[in-house]
């Protein structure tokens, strides 16, 4: 099988594939346990990206584990099977990248709006010749809560997040829920109003969300939004199938 690697700012998640499709998915708490794995199970190819290493980092990193595989590293000089439109392509974002090819690959030919719902939250347009356009970039969820408590006084630190059958109220009595719905509802109206923008400069827009919060999030937005969790990691297996297949 082919092995592709999304290295996080909290977690590396890696999809095993056959071909185009994603037989299983593991989420690793270090480079360690993804030596393991791959150790005990040698993948025929791999393409890793990160959001929290360089490039050279991460080459270094991988070269020590043994596992015999042919691998390829998200770059900005790495071809990619869409148009890159990004005025400082060396400042993107691997995992925005690879998301837009995943996407352009399940809806070739669309306008898409990929919401990727992280440790920040991306919305980035792929427009339906294949071009990525770029996007916007503000704090996810858990930022959101972490930044309350760091630059006031008195305002505590909301660790656990609540499950999507504890959705807080608009309208909190007590202060913990005061912080959760401001954070949440806020990020809600958000992601809403942003998909309200997009769709009405391009109304028949596909809305696909993803990233670690999207099943918190999925069910307050519109009807008719798809909620692809490894879009990422599929991205990152097109383009290596483009570099291996003949």
């Amino acid at each position: 099988m082919n092995l592709s690697i999304d290295w996080g700012n909290t977690r590396i998640k890696a999809g095993w594939f056959e071909g185009n499709n994603l037989v299983e998915t593991t989420r690793y708490a270090s480079a360690e346990a993804l030596r393991a794995a791959v150790v005990h199970t040698p993948p025929r190819y791999v393409i890793a990206s990160s959001t929290s290493r360089l490039v050279s980092e991460l080459r270094q990193l991988l070269d020590e584990f043994d596992g015999g595989a042919n691998w390829l590293l998200m770059s900005p000089d790495l071809a990619i099977p869409i148009q890159n439109n990004y005025e400082t392509p060396r400042t993107l974002g691997a995992d925005r990248l690879a998301a837009a090819v995943g996407a352009s690959d399940l809806f070739p030919g669309q306008d898409c709006l990929i919401l990727d719902l992280g440790t920040c939250i991306t919305a980035d347009f792929l427009s339906a010749t294949g071009c990525f356009q770029g996007g916007l970039i503000s704090p996810g969820l858990r930022m959101r809560l972490q930044a309350m408590h760091a630059f006031t006084a008195r305002l505590p630190q909301i660790d656990n997040v609540p499950d999507l059958t504890d959705w807080p109220p608009l309208t909190a009595r007590n202060t913990r829920e005061a912080l959760l719905s401001g954070a949440m509802n806020g990020m809600a109206l958000e992601l809403a109003g942003i998909i309200d923008e997009y769709t009405n400069l391009h109304p028949a827009l596909r809305v696909i969300v993803c990233g670690g919060d999207g099943p918190l999030f999925i069910n307050r937005l519109k009807p008719g939004i798809f909620a692809v969790p490894e879009l990422v990691l599929q991205g990152l297996n097109r383009i290596l199938l483009t570099h291996t297949q003949p």
